[in-house]
């Protein structure tokens, strides 16, 4: 499920900001997961992607 919710990240110029919860839980209803888990998981997953993706993409000093 992590892997489909590429298209629906948040981000403002030069920084990612979290994925969109409202259609990361729709897409979790729509596999078949279960709401509360995905619900208890994804912000801490978020947490992790949001953190590397925006090391990737901070200008090295």
């Amino acid at each position: 499920m992590v892997g489909r919710l590429g298209g629906q990240l948040r981000v403002i110029p030069g920084a990612v900001l979290g994925w969109d919860m409202g259609a990361a839980l729709a897409l979790a209803q729509a596999l078949g997961i279960n709401p509360l888990i995905a619900a208890e998981l994804l912000p801490e997953i978020e947490a992790v992607m949001v953190r590397k993706l925006n090391e990737q993409i901070a200008p090295s000093e």
